[in-house]
């Protein structure tokens, strides 16, 4: 794998291959707002870091941590009913 340098831009194509998903999985990402993006002339460009940022064991974390304070709210909610 190659090192991302958080301030290069990348293609959609170099995305995918450094994070080896697919490019349904990708349009997915950007569309939900999971990876920032900017679209020049008709095609994203995604910063380095957003990339580093996606991959971090941080970002990971904070995913668990939402998750499980939903889920809980959730929980609660139901149990009111």
């Amino acid at each position: 794998m190659s090192e991302i340098k958080p301030n290069e831009v990348y293609t959609t194509k170099e995305t995918r291959g450094l994070l080896k998903i697919s490019e349904s999985t990708l349009k997915r990402m950007l569309k939900k707002g999971i990876i920032r993006a900017n679209k020049i002339g008709g095609n994203y460009r995604i910063l380095g870091a957003e990339i580093l940022r996606l991959v971090s064991p941080k970002a990971e974390n904070r995913a668990r941590n939402f998750y499980q304070r939903l889920k809980q709210k959730t929980k609660n909610k139901i149990i009111k009913w």
